[in-house]
């Protein structure tokens, strides 16, 4: 597993900035993040990397700062192809409402095209999205949630803490 490559979430970057690994309290942390990022160990999708770029904070010079060595367009045909298909599953799935395909179609939502990205290369898909456990027909959802939809498509995912675990993050 250590070969494994990781794609990322924004919500994995943007909560530890807010909650919990500010800059001043963790630097390690987001030392470690650049290491792997740079090595090509966490890859980066283009559209993770512009809604950073959104904000105007330490979390967007951090960005700025980095060396992305694999940093992934979200327009490879590889990976609209996957993307279709996925849209297609929220769209035929008695288990989401109609907003659910919506909000995935909007062009700044990130989930889809991650799942569709991991599918593709094979990568493991870190969020600190949970899944929807109450998914049934008789009450259909209006969110598509990442791990739910990820494993109808053999995409692995994991949380931040269990990337840090297999990357040997060391906090102390």
């Amino acid at each position: 597993m250590n070969s494994n490559i990781f794609l990322i979430d924004a919500n994995s970057l943007i909560t530890p900035h807010l909650r919990y690994y500010s800059f001043d309290f963790a630097p390690g942390f987001w030392e470690q993040m650049k290491f792997n990022v740079s090595s090509g160990k966490i890859a980066i999708l283009d559209m993770v990397k512009n809604e950073i770029l959104q904000g105007n904070d330490d979390l967007k010079k951090w960005m700025e700062s980095l060396y992305i060595k694999n940093e992934i367009e979200h327009k490879k045909q590889s990976i609209i192809l996957e993307y279709s298909k996925i849209l297609n599953y929220i769209q035929k799935n008695p288990c989401y409402k109609d907003s659910a395909l919506h909000e995935w179609s909007r062009e700044i939502v990130a989930d889809p095209w991650l799942i569709a990205t991991a599918s593709v290369y094979g990568y493991t898909l870190i969020t600190l999205e949970e899944p929807n456990r109450g998914l049934n027909s008789r009450t259909p959802s209006k969110n598509a949630k990442i791990p739910d939809v990820a494993n109808v498509f053999g995409v692995r995912v994991g949380s931040l803490f269990d990337m840090m675990r297999e990357l040997k993050f060391n906090l102390r």
